[in-house]
């Protein structure tokens, strides 16, 4: 077994992130690999925090949130003196593959490295932003919506008995797919995402005529790139609705993987550990339209990214004044 292989996690942790370290451990011993572990994303790369993994490292992780080898934002790792101290470390340990879970970003910092010291990587996206060019789902997503299904599930019980506005709060940054694909799902009356821009007023005569025929709550889901107290003001001033924002922050980060996220992450390992073998030294491993394949970073981190057309003509078609029912 001389050839090794590592793992590490960069920017946020996601829900999936631990069943894919079960699986590089197990996978990389079925492909007689020796896998090593690195802790804190990109700075144990720097500081030499690479350790060898083994069966008993991921056993029993696979219903934990987060990941057990932590992550990391890192300044650092973009200086090139720090990069090639991370070369080093790699080297001194015999490792010249890396499978890297993260975002865009951490993909565009491996891809300067890669050609800075040769060493291979493949990237597996991993946000519950879901807002990486070129993949239709990241790694934590299935889990992060469940999380934000059963806080609206909950919510709704409080504002249909106080017949009171609810306006709660997603992450995503400035993308609005946590929030749209929540909205829908939960029967929300109102979906605010920056992908869609609106002025709220004009709901204003249509919210009025359903109150008229029998509405006595609303709940509405708002990406975390607007004003949520904005909104919970215009409720009260404009439609005389008792309201309150709920911000679900980074409960949305965490909690029992999905079977879906678990499932993902043992395929995405999977790929991604072939592709190295197979002399795929560069690449990010997506999913669309039901199909893994590989795409260069070029692919990947130079284009922003945009929510599928089809997701938004049912935004627009489910929460755009335009189509208001009155």
């Amino acid at each position: 077994m001389n050839q090794k292989i590592a793992i590490l996690c960069s920017g946020g942790d996601v829900s999936g992130m631990n069943p894919a370290l079960k699986r590089f451990v197990e996978y990389a011993y079925a492909r007689n690999l020796q896998p090593y572990f690195v802790r804190n994303g990109y700075e144990g790369l720097i500081d030499n925090h690479i350790v060898p993994a083994d069966y008993h490292d991921v056993a029993g992780i696979i219903t934990r949130g987060g990941t057990k080898i932590g992550s990391a934002r890192s300044l650092r790792f973009k200086e090139a003196s720090y990069r090639a101290v991370a070369a080093e470390n790699l080297r001194s340990h015999g490792i010249d593959r890396l499978i890297v879970l993260g975002g865009d970003g951490s993909f565009r910092g491996m891809e300067r490295f890669y050609h800075e010291t040769g060493i291979a990587f493949c990237g597996i996206p991993s946000t519950i932003d879901n807002d990486i060019n070129g993949t239709d789902y990241c790694l934590g997503v299935d889990t992060a919506l469940g999380v934000i299904k059963d806080a609206i599930d909950q919510i709704r019980d409080t504002a249909s008995s106080f017949h009171r506005a609810f306006v709660i709060e997603t992450m995503g940054r400035d993308c609005g797919y946590l929030t749209l694909i929540s909205a829908i799902t939960s029967g929300a009356e109102l979906c605010l995402i920056p992908e869609l821009p609106v002025d709220i007023d004009d709901f204003k005569g249509c919210f009025q005529s359903q109150i008229a025929k029998g509405r006595d709550y609303f709940i509405a889901v708002v990406s975390e790139a607007l004003d949520s107290k904005k909104v919970a003001e215009w409720f009260e001033k404009e439609l005389g609705f008792e309201s309150r924002v709920s911000v679900l922050g980074h409960i949305q980060r965490g909690g029992n993987p999905s079977v879906y996220d678990r499932l993902m992450a043992f395929k995405f390992v999977t790929y991604a550990i072939d592709a190295l073998l197979e002399g795929k030294n560069h690449s990010i491993i997506c999913y669309n339209k039901s199909h893994f394949n590989f795409k260069t970073i070029d692919e990947v981190a130079l284009h922003p990214y945009r929510l599928d057309e089809e997701l938004l003509n049912l935004a627009r078609e489910q929460f755009l004044p335009t189509r208001c029912q009155m």
